[in-house]
């Protein structure tokens, strides 16, 4: 299975690909979008087709999307929020279910505490995914993301099996 993490930002949206293979994880790519366009509408539309074409070229089969926290600064929570509904778009668009997570469950999922710093979850990422090169903190984030969506992802399945198993 193939995981696309995303960290949304109106300014840099990280982007993390990892191929999941039971509890074997594996780096595929990782990189930044960066919005490009001198008003909100160009921004977004930018940032739309940049992460279209990451989809395009690596075809993830499942994805996944940092919750957006709410801030003191309204106008920025909203602009984050606009940044957030590209993210998850254009992977409903390629027709792939969505996981979201918040930013503390993704720290604990791969760090193992909930208030972690980026340089824990950075080098947190470069231990479970062996000689990857990250492309930027946004890009650390993102492949965070994916890492997490993978843990939870095999969590279900366990669990979907016990119960199949417990209604035989």
């Amino acid at each position: 299975m193939r995981v696309l993490g995303v960290d949304p930002g109106l300014r840099n949206m990280g982007w993390g690909l990892i191929d999941v293979d039971g509890s074997r994880l594996r780096h595929v790519a990782n990189g930044v979008c960066r919005s490009l366009g001198d008003d909100l509408a160009q921004r977004l539309l930018s940032l739309h087709q940049q992460l279209s074409a990451v989809v395009a070229e690596y075809q993830p089969n499942a994805a996944a999307v940092e919750q957006t926290f709410v801030n003191k600064d309204g106008v920025a929570t909203l602009k984050l929020g606009q940044a957030r509904g590209i993210a998850m778009l254009v992977p409903a668009q390629a027709g792939l279910a969505i996981g979201e997570y918040a930013p503390n469950k993704v720290k604990k999922t791969v760090v193992g505490v909930g208030h972690a710093e980026k340089a824990q979850v950075d080098h947190m990422v470069k231990i479970q995914l062996p000689g990857v090169q990250i492309k930027g903190p946004d890009a650390a984030d993102a492949l965070a993301i994916a890492i997490c969506h993978a843990h939870h992802m095999q969590s279900r399945q366990h669990f979907d099996r016990a119960v199949m198993r417990a209604a035989e």
